[in-house]
C-alpha cells in the first residue's frame, strides 16, 4: 500500500464512517475541517481528502469498524509506516494476529506476520508485541537477524 491507496480508501470509506457515526454532513465535515460542499464531492467521488484529510480521518475515527476492515487493522499503524517508510517503537501487545495476519516466518521466540489487506509486514515477540514494522520484507528479514 502506498500513500495514493490509504487515501483512496479512506475517500472510498468516507460516507460509511460518517454514518457508522451517526454523524450528518455539517457535522462530519465540521469534525474534519472541511466545507458540507468539499465534504458531498468527496462522497460523490469527485474529490478527495488528500494525505492530511486521511490521517485525519483515520486519527479522529480511530476505533471505527469501517476503518478496521478497510484497512485490516489500526489505520494509524499503516500512516506511521507511510509517513517513516520504517516505524519501529515500543509497541502494545497484540492480539497475535488472529485476523488480519499470516505467519510467514517463525524463528525462536520471534515471527514474522504479514497484513493480509494492506501486505505490510512485522515482528512480534514470543508476548506477541510489536517490535517493528515495514512495506519492505528485506528490511524485516534484516530486523530480524539483529534482534536474534
Amino acid at each position: 500500500m502506498n500513500r495514493d491507496a490509504f487515501i483512496k480508501k479512506a475517500d472510498e470509506k468516507l460516507k460509511m464512517i460518517r454514518i457508522e457515526n451517526d454523524f450528518t454532513q455539517d457535522k462530519m465535515a465540521d469534525a474534519l475541517g472541511i466545507s458540507k460542499k468539499t465534504l458531498i464531492q468527496i462522497e460523490k467521488g469527485r474529490a478527495s481528502l488528500g494525505w492530511s484529510g486521511a490521517v485525519t480521518l483515520c486519527t479522529i475515527f480511530r476505533d471505527s469498524e469501517v476503518l478496521a476492515m478497510a484497512y485490516g487493522g489500526q489505520p494509524l499503524d499503516i500512516i506511521l509506516l507511510l509517513a517513516f517508510n520504517d516505524h519501529e517503537n515500543h509497541y502494545e501487545k497484540t492480539m497475535g494476529g488472529k485476523i488480519w495476519w499470516k505467519d510467514i516466518e517463525t524463528n525462536g521466540p520471534y515471527k514474522i506476520q504479514q497484513n493480509i489487506i494492506s501486505q505490510h509486514y512485522r515482528i512480534l515477540d514470543h508476548e506477541e508485541r510489536r517490535i517493528c514494522s515495514s512495506f519492505d520484507y528485506e528490511y524485516i528479514k534484516k530486523r530480524l537477524q539483529e534482534i536474534e
